[in-house]
């Protein structure tokens, strides 16, 4: 979930009014019928190369199979990026991102943009060490079809898929071993990727978990942001996707009279300052009473958020948490007590406080540090752990 602080700057909103169209998907995304989609997920459809990568990489925007929450073949797309030079006797090893919120309308996927290399944290330094890495659009952005917004299960087999995806590229050569990286929505996608790991994708082996203040707690997510601009926003995606995609009726917790402000920010993306701009305007008219219900109060509703809230399942690799202090969407103290869970289930924890680091800027700020112990993951070392010092109430580095 992007930040929407920057909707708020009076500069930014002056420039809203001449803003981009948000793109609109290209055929390559596209299939002719639900039928034209491999059955196997993981199968590449097809590939394209993408001009732009840094440090001489060479890079590909991807189509390829993936499974829908109803456990048929859906077609999901999204980009690989590959370093330059030969690569190793056993195939390069893989970092995949888990992109954070960019909106639910199909127009807001992130390989649409022409900047999507800069939107990657960390990118150029993961290539100059050799990594391989896999950027889903996750299902419904870019692809046809609702996008399961903050649904763990979806992004979790989207990012799984792409890793298996990659490998099929002609002329490359791609490992098993791999790591997962994501920020706030992606790291609920990252969180859920290593959950679902073993029983999905087998074959693959993760080396290691990282995430930038994620998404682990829905119900506290929603608690704490119900009442502000960028709550409105998320709020708005949540009830427009959850509603299409699992058939739970908005009218138990939005005034009717609403709806059609819901439908209008879900029509927005926040990829850009602008974007989030509009996408705020559009929310505006979302009063504190816009809800008729707390939804985490209702059980279809509270049922939906626990299901969605990671922590259930023993983490199969290392777990890398870094979290900002002046984060006003995940609140720090809820990615702090989520690490303090992981730590009591005997999961190795390496959490990183970042002094006056708001939401936003959680997955740049936490790059470079997350390159270096993903490095250590992969050359063998001993995961560190900061499960001690917080079990005494304190944050880690």
């Amino acid at each position: 979930m992007r930040t929407q602080a920057a909707t708020l700057v009076s500069s930014v909103l002056m420039a809203a009014a001449c803003a981009p169209l948000t793109p609109r998907p290209t055929p390559f995304y596209a299939v002719d019928s639900a039928s034209a989609i491999p059955a196997t997920p993981g199968t590449l459809i097809r590939q394209a190369p993408l001009k732009g990568a840094p440090v001489q990489a060479h890079a590909y925007r991807v189509l390829y199979s993936s499974t829908g929450l109803d456990g048929a073949p859906i077609a999901v797309s999204g980009i690989v990026i590959v370093p330059g030079g030969p690569p190793p006797s056993r195939g390069w090893d893989a970092v995949a991102w888990a992109h954070p919120t960019t909106g639910v309308a199909t127009g807001c996927a992130p390989s649409l943009r022409a900047d999507v290399f800069d939107e990657i944290p960390g990118l150029a330094s993961l290539l100059s060490r050799g990594y391989v890495v896999t950027a889903t659009d996750y299902p419904g952005l870019g692809t046809a079809g609702v996008h399961p917004y903050l649904v763990g299960v979806s992004e979790a087999r989207a990012v799984l898929d792409l890793a298996r995806a990659a490998r099929a590229i002609p002329g490359e050569s791609i490992g098993v071993r791999y790591a997962v990286w994501g920020h706030s929505q992606g790291g609920q996608a990252a969180l859920f990727t290593a959950e679902l790991s073993a029983s999905y994708a087998p074959e693959l082996t993760l080396m290691g978990v990282g995430a930038a203040a994620p998404a682990s707690d829905l119900g506290k997510l929603i608690d704490d942001d119900m009442n502000t601009l960028a709550g409105h926003v998320l709020m708005s995606y949540a009830i427009w996707s959850w509603v299409r995609i699992y058939g739970i009726s908005a009218g138990e917790v939005v005034r009717a009279d609403k709806m059609s402000t819901i439908d209008s920010v879900a029509a927005h993306c926040i990829v850009t300052d602008r974007e989030a701009v509009l996408a705020g305007r559009a929310a505006v008219p979302l009063d504190g009473a816009f809800l008729t219900f707390n939804p985490d109060t209702l059980p279809a509703w509270r049922d939906l958020f626990a299901q969605n809230s990671t922590g259930g399942a023993v983490m199969p690799a290392p777990v890398f948490l870094a979290q900002g202090t002046a984060d006003d969407i995940v609140r720090p103290a809820v990615t702090l007590g989520f690490a303090q869970h992981l730590c009591e289930t005997g999961q190795r924890v390496h959490f990183v406080s970042m002094a006056d680091v708001s939401h936003v800027g959680a997955a740049f700020a936490a790059a470079p540090a997350m390159v270096a112990w993903m490095t250590a993951m992969f050359s063998g070392n001993p995961a560190p752990s900061d499960c001690a010092a917080l079990e005494r109430g304190n944050g880690g580095r």
